[in-house]
């Protein structure tokens, strides 16, 4: 995966988290009732359908559940007041 990639995701929910258009559902993450509790559980879903794809040997519903996992970690990422750079920089220096 290409950092330009993670950037510009991250950017588009950055840009979401500012401006909070209502169709979007970036925006019902930063606005749900149960606050930062309901990216926490969009993450363990996802944790979860990732390891049953893996475990059916489905390559094409593991990378759609790896992209669905990286970005809600992206917007948890977001609302702890994190960039993609933190991520990148923790990545870089486990090489």
């Amino acid at each position: 995966m290409s950092d330009d990639v993670l950037r510009e995701l991250f950017d588009v929910i950055e840009d979401r988290k500012a401006t909070l258009p209502e169709d979007s559902y970036t925006t019902s993450l930063f606005t749900h009732e149960k606050g930062e509790n309901a990216v926490l559980e969009k993450l363990g879903e996802e944790t979860t359908e990732l390891l049953l794809a893996a475990k059916d040997d489905d390559r094409e519903e593991l990378a759609h559940e790896s992209a669905d996992l990286v970005y809600h970690l992206l917007v948890l990422l977001s609302m702890k007041g994190m960039d993609v750079d933190d991520l990148l920089a923790e990545l870089r220096s486990r090489r």
